[in-house]
């Protein structure tokens, strides 16, 4: 059961935060002004390498979402920024929750735990194997300085998790003053964010706050959340320090799907053909699942010691804490238990910079990582018996796992001649899990007494404890690139890069009665992409094919049963380009089609060799025509296109996509105050946000009607 108060884990963290100000933390100087704070160089990267890297000698994709855009956009949720991403969507739910995609389908259930890998300043959000499909909640976006993304397997560099894709958020450094914005919206929204900040010579420190207030597009489906960072930089001769604290906290009403089956007999009738079901805006608004809710909260502590040791060698560490603690209904299982989880880590990141000469610089490193979880699964309702299994009134789980993470790396660039870089780099993880059942083992109750049936027989119930066991998995990854400079300006590049994910806890140690134990090993991905970048004053523009394939795929069944063999193989174009037409008028086009196919037959699941994977479009595209009619004022028209997927392995059912149009404005009163407008949905689409087909029934969330959001924003 859950013991610690996420108030008292903030209260801690910023105690903690107070007594390490001597050891803060920053980059080489303090930027002061808030428009130098927010201007990066278009041609420096950070995340896909361990140090910072031209854009144009990068050996790899990677997309920057910058300031100027973040701001621009005002999101009202992490789909706003991230969909503008060549190659990227993220599928909302219904609050603070969504589910990503990069260069992979809308992966759900057990097997999108750790698809993806979610940074702040490189640093995972969560333990990677108690990773959790809305990771996304956890980020500030809204108030970064940037964000940066890699699609594809990136575990050469950050270890499990970096499978199909890495969010890595950057911070703003402090500077003298602060901002306020507030944002109103639809459905009694009420959004509150800002920064204070303050700056001397050699160090810097900052607040920031999102808070949130949302009603809900749907019933019952109202949800807050609040969000704090502290940051602390300071510099001192060859030492540079970088202290960050984020906190959250989220408190939700939650609504699943809508089914086609229950339409008339639950809580919604529609005279709409169960496939066109997402059209019918009245069911759409309603939450057949009013009970049900997620409260999460999470903080994280880091701090970034960097020193030169000389001109040419430095070393970077970097001590690390988080806490996460999750309480949740499982209204989509027919005990509609509840799960409460928790994981408290430490760990430390360390590198080692040498210039060796002029032409070959080398990275060499380890991470480690100490890891406390528990998770407990109750069933409040009387014990039930239907579609011949047995759920148990009381505990369903209730166990213990520590789990350590070591794992050393090394990371080579050879610049052969001013046109030709070689990048390679190699990683070692070993992760080790140590398991501790709390209760009775096997498919007893509890207390180790027998479930039964209808008939008063006994029978085994549905959930499966595994005696206590010591499980381990060791994992290589590599990456090798090279890049090739045609001219100045364009780049031609390449990369074979793997990824894996380590089985997560819940994988392996919450089962049902038909699985056996230990039958699971580590996904692992291998990616081979080519592309062509070029960045001049006007235009900048990548295009990139990759092709992929994942072995040992991991899902659960229709039977809820793991499924830890499967294969899927993973084809595609991203195309992205920037265009100033004029010194007031620029247009982005970003575009990706995606070939996603399975590659074993699973009869069961209805999964078919050669089918095309669920939730899988093939085509997702993003045109923004950004226009600056007056030295104060800003319009953006966007256009999101969502092409058809299939709802089923079988490729029985699908989804016909959509096309949304969204419509935003700015205008500066003075240097001071700016105002703001967006219009979500502007041509009234109805869509569905999300949708599959299970149990016989289309499912889906409805998209938001016509939205208008209006805000202003304060800078002192």
């Amino acid at each position: 059961m859950l013991q610690k108060s996420p108030l008292l884990a903030i209260n801690l963290a910023c105690f903690t935060m107070v007594s390490c100000s001597a050891l803060a933390a920053t980059e080489k100087a303090v930027i002061s002004k808030l428009d130098q704070s927010e201007k990066e160089s278009e041609v420096i990267v950070v995340t896909g390498s361990l140090q910072e890297t031209d854009l144009l000698t990068l050996a790899g994709n990677i997309d920057r979402i910058s300031r100027e855009d973040i701001v621009s956009v005002s999101a009202v949720h992490p789909s706003d920024i991230l969909n503008r991403a060549t190659g990227v969507h993220v599928q909302t739910n219904n609050g603070m929750e969504s589910l990503p995609s990069l260069r992979s389908p809308v992966l759900t259930g057990p097997g999108a735990s750790g698809a993806f890998l979610f940074l702040e300043e490189g640093i995972a959000t969560r333990s990677a194997g108690f990773a959790n499909n809305n990771g996304l909640s956890e980020l500030n976006l809204a108030q970064a300085k940037e964000v940066e993304l890699i699609r594809g397997p990136a575990s050469a560099i950050y270890g499990s998790n970096a499978v199909h894709g890495v969010v890595n958020v950057l911070t703003k450094a402090p500077r003298n003053g602060g901002d306020v914005t507030l944002i109103s919206g639809p459905n009694d929204r009420y959004q509150l964010q800002g920064t204070l900040g303050n700056e001397s010579e050699n160090q810097g420190v900052s607040a920031n706050i999102q808070a949130i207030d949302d009603g809900g597009y749907r019933d019952n489906s109202d949800f807050t959340s609040l969000k704090l960072g502290l940051r602390h930089d300071y510099v001192s001769g060859d030492d540079q320090f970088k202290t960050i604290i984020s906190g959250f906290v989220l408190d939700q009403h939650t609504a699943g799907f809508i089914s086609s089956g229950d339409n008339g007999s639950a809580c919604y009738s529609s005279t709409l053909s169960a496939e066109n079901l997402y059209k019918d805006r009245n069911a759409m608004e309603k939450n057949c699942d009013s009970d049900a809710y997620r409260k999460w909260s999470s903080i994280r502590l880091a701090t970034n010691w960097q020193r030169e040791l000389s001109a040419d060698r430095s070393f970077s560490i970097t001590p690390y804490f988080r806490i996460n603690e999750m309480e949740f209904r499982q209204h989509y299982l027919p005990s509609k238990a509840i799960e409460e989880n928790s994981h408290y880590s430490v760990g430390l990141v360390n590198n080692y910079h040498w210039q060796v000469d002029e032409t070959l610089s080398l990275v060499l490193g380890v991470d480690l990582e100490w890891t406390e979880g528990e998770l407990t699964q109750t069933q409040e309702k009387a014990d039930t018996y239907s579609f011949g299994k047995a759920r148990q009134q009381g505990l369903h789980y209730d166990y213990k796992v520590d789990a350590s993470t070591i794992a050393p790396y090394v990371q080579g660039d050879w610049q052969v001649n001013e046109q030709l870089k070689f990048t390679g780099s190699v990683r070692f993880d070993s992760t080790q899990y140590r398991y501790d059942n709390l209760i009775a083992d096997g498919t007893t109750k509890a207390d180790g007494s027998a479930c039964v049936n209808n008939s008063n027989v006994a029978i085994d119930c549905l959930f499966k404890r595994p005696s206590d066991s010591d499980d381990s998995f060791d994992n290589t990854s590599t990456k090798l690139g090279f890049n090739y400079r045609l001219n100045n300006d364009v780049a031609l590049f390449g990369s074979w890069s793997q990824g894996f994910r380590a089985p997560q806890t819940t994988d392996m140690y919450r089962l049902q009665n038909q699985q056996l134990e230990g039958e699971i090993e580590s996904e692992q991905l291998d990616s081979a992409e080519l592309g062509l970048r070029g960045l001049s004053n006007s235009l900048t523009y990548e295009v990139v094919v990759y092709s992929m394939k994942k072995d040992n795929f991991f899902f659960r069944d229709g039977q809820g049963l793991n499924v830890t063999d499967g294969e899927t193989s993973h084809k595609g174009l991203e195309l992205s380009i920037n265009y100033e037409l004029t010194e007031h008028l620029s247009v982005a086009v970003n575009y990706s089609y995606g070939d996603h196919e399975y590659e074993f037959d699973h009869a069961s699941s209805g999964v078919v060799k050669g089918n095309q994977i669920d939730t899988a479009p093939e085509q997702l595209a993003n045109v923004r025509v950004s226009w600056q009619p007056t030295e104060k004022s800003q319009l953006e028209l966007e256009w999101l296109h969502m092409g058809e997927y299939y709802l089923d392995p079988a490729n029985a059912h699908e989804y016909d996509g959509h096309d949304l149009l969204q419509l935003r404005g700015s205008m500066a009163i003075n240097n001071h105050v700016r105002l703001f407008a967006r219009i979500e949905n502007l041509a009234d689409e109805k869509y569905a946000s999300r949708a599959d087909y299970a149990f016989g029934s289309y499912r889906f969330f409805g998209g938001q009607p016509r939205a208008i959001h209006l805000g202003a924003a304060i800078i002192f």
